[in-house]
């Protein structure tokens, strides 16, 4: 089971903004009012679970982007809804 230590508040809140299509870390730090050194902290957190993955991106090789890993997620649903309600988040309209 995961744990706040695998996927922190910061982690949870940017999930939410992949839901939405691949971004770059600073097109994910504008959509979740996160610092983009926070941003940095939870892709990585993120991938670790194998829960993103990044790309590059051929409009500007300098930001890459990120996508869910869509399989993974589902697999992993009930557990962040778990991490989700204890970290005072709601669930987010897609």
């Amino acid at each position: 089971m995961l744990t706040m230590n695998d996927l922190p508040r910061s982690a949870l809140l940017v999930l939410d903004a992949l839901k939405r299509g691949p971004l770059s870390p600073k097109q994910i730090a504008a959509q979740s009012s996160l610092p983009p050194r926070t941003v940095s902290f939870a892709l990585k957190k993120l991938m670790r679970q194998r829960l993103c993955s990044k790309a590059p991106n051929l409009k500007d090789m300098r930001q890459p982007l990120y996508y869910l890993i869509e399989d993974r997620l589902r697999e992993l649903h009930q557990n962040i809804e778990i991490l989700r309600a204890r970290a005072g988040l709601c669930q987010r309209a897609t």
